[in-house]
């Protein structure tokens, strides 16, 4: 029998939403922006909610991004006033299941369901986008760690010569700071243009790509250090550059040159296979939906 769910996915930028059925498949979708003040963000959520609650869907399924421990978010990364907020609590007056996960672990989860790394055991996704998103699949569990922290990538420490939080993954591997490095390099006034960063790079500007070769290294480095902790069989890359391809063949070429250069790593680790993650930027609606299912229905990875 089929049933329909609300899948929300909390963006720093965008709300998006979707009605889904139990197979995966959209039935309705759209985004609004996000509010920065809290009582207006979540007046905005209340709305989604009560519109698909009287077309009868059968749970809610939210993601977002900070820590989650069970139903409350805590932290809210890049939207603070997400912390402390549980959307359990606050829509148990329709007697619905509800199931909130970080963004990162959503779209592993996603990617395990009906993606790129469909039905594997151990297995990992990686969202590059201002910081390293994270979600790993060991012994087909999702880990969450002792603290719901597990996975947190943006947080491995890659030069410790770098001050702050630039020496991290979330800033010395983000995505955005690299799309910023690239359009300085070719005198692109705007800095986000990430269609002209790209057309640099592909068409090998020698300034272009050698921030873009950097920006792999760094992201293969991530790569090898979850390989060193929890050996996987496939690592799937998304965010919004996963779709041009030179981004997964760029990150294997530089894995690769760290095996050529290391014979003990190269004898030592199993490669994982490093592909492009299925859903991009959707990931994290199915992903959330599938989270709601794993505690909800009892389903497996």
């Amino acid at each position: 029998m089929k049933k329909n769910y609300l899948s929300i996915d909390i963006g720093g930028t965008n709300v998006k939403y979707a009605e889904l059925d139990n197979g995966g498949h959209i039935i309705e979708e759209g985004k609004i922006k996000t509010s920065q003040k809290k009582d207006q963000f979540l007046e905005n959520i209340d709305q989604i909610v009560e519109k698909y609650i009287q077309k009868g869907v059968k749970g809610l399924a939210f993601c977002a991004p900070g820590k989650i421990a069970h139903t409350k978010i805590h932290f809210g990364g890049a939207l603070p006033f997400l912390d402390g907020i549980d959307f359990a609590e606050r829509y148990q007056k329709y007697n619905i299941p509800v199931a909130v996960i970080n963004d990162g672990k959503a779209s592993a989860l996603a990617e395990n369901w009906l993606g790129s790394l469909k039905d594997m055991k151990n297995c990992a996704a990686i969202t590059l986008g201002t910081g390293v998103g994270g979600g790993i699949i060991v012994n087909g569990q999702l880990l969450n760690g002792a603290h719901f922290q597990a996975g947190e990538l943006s947080f491995l420490q890659l030069n410790m010569k770098e001050p702050g939080f630039d020496g991290f993954a979330g800033g010395y591997a983000s995505a955005v700071q690299m799309i910023k490095k690239v359009n300085r390099a070719i005198n692109n006034e705007d800095e986000m243009d990430g269609l002209a960063a790209f057309e640099a790079i592909n068409k090998g500007k020698e300034e272009a790509r050698k921030i873009f070769d950097e920006y792999c290294k760094r992201i293969a480095a991530i790569i090898i250090d979850i390989q060193a902790v929890v050996d996987l069989d496939a690592i799937a890359i998304g965010g919004g550059i996963s779709a041009q391809p030179i981004v997964v063949e760029g990150i294997n070429q530089a894995y690769d040159k760290v095996l050529a250069g290391n014979k003990l790593i190269r004898e030592t680790f199993t490669r994982p296979k490093i592909v492009e993650a299925k859903f991009k930027n959707g990931a994290n609606l199915y992903g959330a939906l599938y989270n709601l299912f794993i505690h909800v229905n009892g389903e497996k990875l």
